[in-house]
């Protein structure tokens, strides 16, 4: 944890099929709820928000135009707080069938950094975490939970770096 900041987080995903296909209609019937959960956290901080239409999260912030690219950019108190969703609710239900909806990208998806309490990222600033992330490595400027040495329930699970980050 550091002292008047909080640890923000993007997670990218491309889809199997379009927002409206059967093949994700699971997936995206359980955002609602999976946001929701998230929202009412201890240490939840913020979420960029869709258009606010049921069962949409944050679908409709393209990426490169792609429909089937979603992406989820919120905020936390500290690595704990998020942890505690990710790894001890519903959560990691979902996360753990993620290939029954989305592609395997092939690089890094996901990033977090810390960011100045108070402070809501954009999309566009968050991508570029990614971005850094990916020509770099794990850095103070980006990183993935292996970076961080307070992330215990990501070693309790020993994701695989690919999967994880």
């Amino acid at each position: 944890m550091r002292p008047g900041y909080h640890l923000a987080e993007l997670n990218v995903g491309r889809l199997l099929a379009p927002t409206d296909d059967p093949r994700v209609a699971e997936f995206m019937a359980a955002l609602d709820r999976v946001n929701g959960l998230g929202k009412r956290m201890p240490g939840f901080v913020w979420m960029m928000e869709g258009s606010g239409e049921p069962g949409t999260g944050n679908t409709e912030a393209k990426i490169d135009g792609d429909p089937q690219f979603v992406s989820n950019l919120t905020v936390w108190e500290s690595v704990d707080t998020l942890e505690q969703f990710v790894w001890n609710t519903v959560h990691r239900a979902f996360y753990e069938r993620r290939a029954e909806w989305f592609e395997v990208l092939g690089r890094m998806h996901f990033v977090m950094w810390w960011v100045p309490a108070g402070h809501r990222p954009t999309l566009d600033e968050a991508l570029a975490k990614l971005a850094h992330l990916q020509a770099h490595g794990d850095s103070d400027e980006a990183f993935g939970w292996s970076y961080l040495q307070e992330a215990q329930l990501f070693r309790q699970h020993q994701c695989a770096r690919i999967a994880a980050e």
